[in-house]
């Protein structure tokens, strides 16, 4: 595979896939993203052609439920730059920008999501950041853990 596959964390809630599948030509921004590892991906790794993993979080049941695609690659996130704005960062200026967003457009949404509970049952992901760094929000995805993960979705009989 050429391009690199990512796992985005989100909390459906705050902004799910659905709100991405209803955005205006199913594309939004990746805002918010408050963590400096996780800003580093996505400033200096991530590029226009990747796909995502949209990852469910700090919900029922945890799990990937869908894809999307990378169609900007990083730029300056304004919410740093709104004081009503939750993710607002009195340290950041608009010449030195801090914080960094992507855009992303809808691929698919999987018909059964893929839980936490189930890769986590599966010793072929034991070495995954989402079972190894569960914490982080913007995880790489190998190569073979996307092939389980599509092995996973036709078995559910989902075709990734």
């Amino acid at each position: 595979m050429s391009q690199s596959i990512w796992l985005f964390k989100t909390e459906p809630d705050v902004f799910g896939i659905a709100d991405l599948m209803n955005a205006p030509n199913q594309t939004a921004a990746w805002d918010g993203v408050r963590n400096y590892q996780a800003r580093n991906r996505l400033r200096d790794e991530i590029l226009v052609g990747d796909t995502v993993l949209i990852y469910h979080s700090s919900c029922a049941t945890p799990a990937i439920v869908g894809e999307a695609r990378v169609t900007r690659s990083a730029h300056p996130d304004p919410t740093q730059f709104l004081p009503e704005h939750p993710a607002y960062d009195d340290r950041s200026t608009r010449e030195a920008p801090r914080w960094f967003q992507v855009e992303l457009q809808f691929a698919r949404q999987y018909p059964s999501p893929i839980s936490l509970k189930q890769i986590k049952q599966n010793p072929d992901f034991d070495d995954m950041e989402l079972v190894i760094r569960p914490r982080l929000s913007i995880q790489k995805v190998t190569d073979q853990e996307y092939l389980l993960i599509e092995a996973l979705c036709q078995s559910m009989g989902v075709s990734a």
